[in-house]
């Protein structure tokens, strides 16, 4: 069967069933409905058709061909149409439903349950069979649960228009082309990316900080989303690490780091700067953004944590198994 095979059209199978009824051979039939034979006789043998030339010749009227019906048949392929050929993986009923599930409430990515699965083949099932089962579970109270345990939480993808560069250009910036080659190469421990997650009406902000190498995250209390708050905010966390193990910091072209001079002199760490509109430059910093949202969900006020509460969040983003780190 070719590619560019298609199935008997409604037209067809009346034809077939009225040139049989008139005594055509299946070749006749095959070019009157410009199909190859083995199309009609495959059709005529799923739908109960048997050979009246096997059968004794009755008087009277001429037999009608063994029961062919195409509105029967029509309403059969119809049938088999809709119906999916095997059953999925990943259904509610099946062995895996409540595993996954369970891992998914323990805010474990689908990425992350497709890999840390039993290597049993019947247990096996991809991300992307994960997110297809949650999209199709019937509108209501579970599919609303689960798809909040996703990392975004969206329900559809909406693109979205990009705006004109507002932003305010940064005295002395470094640009990001200008990093050392070994901050490209992660194999040398102490660079780093930061950004802010910020809250309500973009009021309170968490500075967020991802080592390069190691993945490892640490976050940072801010008394606002201002240049001021951001030096001290980042400052404190980084004064806590080895100068050894702080060295640079890849950050956004954001505002709040107008004062990028003053954080170097107090910690040491020199600060390059993305270009604008180019998120993949800094995007171990967007992922690890996109996970800590699962704890801070947008709109909600981040001036009431604290340090000590920051730091349990990242203990536990920093325990989960990576897929990077294998």
């Amino acid at each position: 069967m070719g590619t560019n095979y298609k199935h008997l059209s409604c037209e067809e199978r009346t034809m077939t069933q009225l040139s049989l009824e008139q005594g055509c051979t299946l070749r006749a039939i095959a070019r009157s409905v410009h199909r190859v034979p083995s199309t009609i006789s495959r059709e005529l043998n799923h739908n109960g058709w048997c050979d009246p030339a096997a059968t004794p010749r009755k008087r009277g009227h001429p037999p009608v061909a063994g029961g062919y019906c195409a509105p029967a048949a029509q309403q059969r392929a119809d049938a088999l149409a809709r119906a999916p050929r095997t059953s999925p993986r990943l259904a509610p009923d099946g062995p895996l439903w409540g595993h996954v599930m369970r891992l998914l409430r323990t805010r474990h990515s689908p990425e992350q349950i497709a890999g840390i699965l039993p290597d049993q083949s019947s247990l096996q099932v991809s991300h992307e069979t994960i997110y297809t089962a949650l999209c199709t579970i019937p509108r209501g109270k579970l599919r609303s649960e689960l798809i909040a345990y996703l990392r975004q939480a969206r329900k559809s993808r909406r693109p979205r228009a990009r705006d004109e560069d507002r932003r305010s250009i940064i005295p002395n910036m470094v640009s990001i082309h200008l990093r050392p080659p070994e901050v490209d190469e992660r194999i040398i421990p102490g660079h780093w990316e930061g950004y802010l997650i910020k809250g309500a009406r973009n009021v309170s902000a968490i500075g967020t900080l991802v080592e390069r190498t190691s993945l490892f995250v640490t976050l940072a209390k801010m008394d606002g989303a201002s240049a001021d708050a951001a030096v001290t905010g980042f400052s404190t966390v980084l004064n806590r690490i080895d100068a050894q193990r702080r060295l640079s910091m890849t950050y956004d072209q954001g505002r709040e780091m107008a004062q990028h001079e003053r954080l170097t002199e107090m910690t040491g760490v020199k600060v390059y700067f993305a270009d604008p509109h180019s998120p993949w430059q800094r995007g171990i910093n967007e992922n690890t953004n996109g996970l800590l949202r699962q704890y801070f969900p947008k709109g909600m006020d981040l001036s009431g944590f604290t340090q000590a509460e920051l730091d349990a969040v990242a203990w536990q983003l920093n325990t989960r198994p990576r897929k990077t780190l294998g």
